[in-house]
């Protein structure tokens, strides 16, 4: 007796709904990602039917936004995690002036000048930290710390400016220190440990 067609269909569909005409099927990943890549391909081929030249055209303004925005990273630098400012003189946090001072030793020993001059910087200011003649503060700039400190030494006001001009070019203006600079920074470092602040009511009755 002939099978209907509507029965027919139906016995088909039950037929090639079991499990093993569906093994080699792509799973649900690689349907999305087909989905996903056709819809690309649409958008490029809408894009490259609206750009001059066409793909040709598409590739060379891909190429071009690809180019500034590689140029823009590399004017502006890798993006630095936390709040710490960029010309902060501790970047690496609290160390001692002893510290600094055998690090400063260590590198003119070795003929590293510019790390000796950052160094040495930073020795003298922890150490007007570590006698009080400084409030310890994170995140505080070379020029900061000399500028503060030549209101307690004031007679060594010019020649701690001086030192954090040093450290500046040195750090942030590419410029190359050498032993002079270091020898300077470090006849400042002996000064100032042995120099006595100026008091406070001292300074104010010479300025009256």
């Amino acid at each position: 007796m002939d099978t209907g067609r509507i029965p027919a269909r139906e016995a088909a569909r039950r037929e090639l709904s079991k499990g093993a005409y569906h093994e080699n099927d792509p799973n649900l990943l690689q349907r999305a990602m087909d989905h996903l890549w056709t819809w690309f391909g649409d958008v490029l081929a809408a894009a490259s039917g609206a750009a001059p030249g066409g793909v040709a055209g598409l590739t060379v303004l891909l190429l071009i936004v690809i180019a500034l925005a590689a140029a823009l990273r590399w004017r502006l630098g890798t993006p630095q995690s936390g709040a710490r400012p960029a010309d902060a003189l501790f970047p690496d946090g609290p160390r001692s002036a002893a510290d600094h001072r055998t690090a400063a030793e260590a590198h003119a020993a070795a003929g590293r000048w510019n790390q000796a001059v950052q160094e040495r910087m930073r020795a003298i200011v922890r150490a007007l930290e570590e006698r009080a003649l400084l409030d310890p503060r994170p995140g505080r700039t070379a020029d900061e710390a000399a500028t503060e400190a030549g209101l307690a030494l004031p007679a060594h006001a010019a020649h701690l400016l001086a030192a954090a001009r040093v450290f500046d070019d040195v750090t942030y203006g590419g410029r190359v220190a050498d032993r002079p600079s270091y020898l300077g920074l470090l006849d400042l470092d002996l000064a100032v440990e042995s120099a006595r602040p100026q008091l406070t009511g001292a300074r104010e009755g010479a300025d009256e």
